[in-house]
């Protein structure tokens, strides 16, 4: 770990073989992951907060990142969870009345090498065009030896049991000031935002581990159920779709975000597949097919469900993204469910989705009748 050093060199490589040369910041040392990038201006502190990050190196396309700095209410978890940060500049000098520290601090409290003044336009072309690659950052010099040492690994690297690595290991209930319903929240990375917005409105959220079973959730006898965002490769967690397909059949209504969408999706028959470079940011736009409404969404997601493997007897598709036509929400027919990919907890990002929650409580509503 160190201070910012803005004379020590550092180096990240992909793994075609490309080089950028730019400067260490945050902790320094060597990593290697997913490199991604997001467009969000804001809410660098919950990207660097959330989960879905888990195994990735992230690089930000605004070019100053930093100058509202950081606080501790912001985070959307214990920790950092990101592999890596990347940025064009960073503000040493932040201003804002509650800023608590620089992200620099930030990076080094949480042990997250970063790497800054690179060119993060044509990392981001780069992406854009040739997809999403792995990568190493490192402060040491990559000679001959080095780089093809750094290749044989960044070849074979992949994002292993994420789920199993940012999920809860207990049961955690957080309380509401009045409560109206019980929900029990699947913790397969969940953003704190996610459980704020229920809390808001009245109910009580029993975090669950990710991994908790249809007879255990019968036990907490919730009014809800809440399938979290997370990181990974979906169809990896078979142990956890083989537990929804018993779960859905509660009977309990079921909200579905992210990663909670794609687990849902394949415990029904759907399938998945991984996006070019997938959706991250605060300006993905969706659209309502019921309502035929546009909306600006936060997102941050690399896998998507393949609409068409959807069975119409089972479920149809409520919302696609504007831009890709992927498919952004499930409303299922068969069982009490609907989900979506995007963010209506929006943290940080557009509030237009928040309805959604709304929604959940009224199918509460419905369901104590």
């Amino acid at each position: 770990m160190s201070v910012f050093n803005q004379s020590k060199k550092a180096y990240l490589m992909l793994e075609d073989g490309q080089i950028f040369e730019g400067r260490s910041f945050g902790a320094e040392g060597t990593v290697i992951g997913e490199v991604v990038f997001t467009t969000g201006v804001t809410g660098y502190q919950e990207t660097l907060t959330d989960p879905s990050y888990y195994g990735q190196i992230v690089c930000q396309t605004f070019p100053l990142i930093g100058n509202y700095g950081v606080n501790d209410e912001d985070n959307e978890s214990a920790r950092s969870y990101v592999s890596g940060y990347i940025v064009r500049e960073w503000c040493s000098s932040p201003s804002n009345f509650r800023c608590h520290g620089n992200i620099n601090d930030f990076l080094a409290k949480y042990n997250i090498i970063g790497i800054c003044g690179l060119d993060t336009r044509r990392l981001t072309r780069t992406i854009r065009e040739a997809g999403v690659m792995n990568g190493v950052i490192t402060t040491d010099n990559i000679d001959d030896e080095k780089k093809e040492e750094f290749l044989a690994k960044l070849r074979g690297f992949s994002i292993k049991n994420a789920v199993k690595n940012v999920t809860t290991p207990e049961l955690r209930t957080y309380h509401a000031d009045e409560k109206k319903f019980r929900v029990a929240l699947f913790d397969f990375g969940y953003k704190r935002n996610i459980r704020q917005e229920l809390i808001a409105r009245g109910c009580e959220v029993i975090v669950v581990p990710a991994n908790t079973t249809a007879a255990e959730i019968s036990e907490l006898a919730p009014d809800g159920i809440m399938f979290s965002n997370g990181p990974g490769d979906p169809a990896e967690n078979t142990e956890i779709i083989a537990n929804i397909r018993e779960i859905q059949q509660l009977g309990i209504p079921i909200f579905g975000i992210c990663l909670g969408h794609q687990l849902m999706a394949l415990a029904n028959g759907g399938t998945t597949e991984k996006l070019k470079y997938g959706h991250r940011g605060a300006n993905q736009p969706v659209i309502d097919l019921e309502s035929g409404l546009t909306y600006v969404t936060s997102q941050n997601h690399g896998y998507a469900v393949v609409g068409s493997s959807i069975n119409p007897a089972v479920g149809v598709v409520s919302h696609i993204n504007a831009n890709d036509k992927t498919c952004e929400g499930i409303r299922y027919i068969s069982v009490n469910a609907r989900t979506v990919q995007f963010h209506p907890e929006a943290r940080g990002g557009p509030l237009d989705t928040a309805y959604l929650f709304d929604e959940f409580i009224e199918a509460m509503e419905r369901a104590g009748e």
